[in-house]
């Protein structure tokens, strides 16, 4: 039995979600984990002196329990109880391979995860765009004004700049402005080219 790790990372609203839900149901014993169902309680995560809440931070977020699940889910991904179905058209050469998507906004930077990835992507997405998208959204809790500005873009352009600046990091960065049907046929088939090198 083999287990391929993918990451799916990248900038808030750049559609990591729908891209790991769309590649679960190209792929053959696939899993996904969300880095959102990993947020401490509201009333754990700090408040700056604009008020505003530090949520995107990894301070705000539980790692050592999300880094636990990951780890879990190789030991044993069938017991996860999470494996769908297989699609149809799996190929033989592919039923002992279990896939995970982790996607979430702050994958590369925190270093015990780093050991983890067998292939790391990061979605990205203009100023412009990204706030237009985060706008039509309704988060709990809310944004409040200034919000974007003040802390989101900032800690977004910090962590990535972070992750340029490792030269060691091997990241696939993804245009988040393109279709999801190219996107996920992109990564599928880099998948693909994966799961093939593994079997060799």
């Amino acid at each position: 039995m083999k287990v391929l790790v993918i990451g799916l990372g990248g900038v808030t609203n750049g559609g990591k979600t729908t891209l790991a839900e769309k590649l679960k149901n190209m792929l053959p014993n696939c899993d996904t984990i969300s880095q959102d169902d990993f947020f401490k309680p509201e009333s754990e995560v700090e408040t700056d002196e604009r008020g505003f809440k530090l949520y995107d931070v990894l301070d705000a977020l539980y790692m050592d329990e999300m880094v636990t699940s990951i780890r879990n889910w190789m030991k044993s991904p069938t017991s996860s109880g999470l494996v769908a179905e297989e699609p149809q058209n799996t190929c033989d050469s592919l039923k002992n391979v279990y896939i995970l998507i982790v996607e979430g906004f702050l994958l590369y930077n925190y270093e015990p995860l780093n050991k983890l990835w067998n292939r790391r992507y990061f979605l990205t997405l203009p100023y412009e765009e990204c706030k237009r998208r985060r706008s039509t959204r309704v988060y709990q809790p809310a944004d409040t004004p200034g919000y974007f500005d003040g802390h989101v873009w900032p800690m977004y352009l910090k962590y990535k700049n972070e992750l340029e600046e490792n030269a060691s990091m091997q990241i696939d960065y993804l245009d988040g402005t393109k279709s999801q049907e190219e996107l996920s046929s992109y990564v599928y088939s880099d998948i693909i080219q994966e799961l093939n090198k593994l079997r060799e």
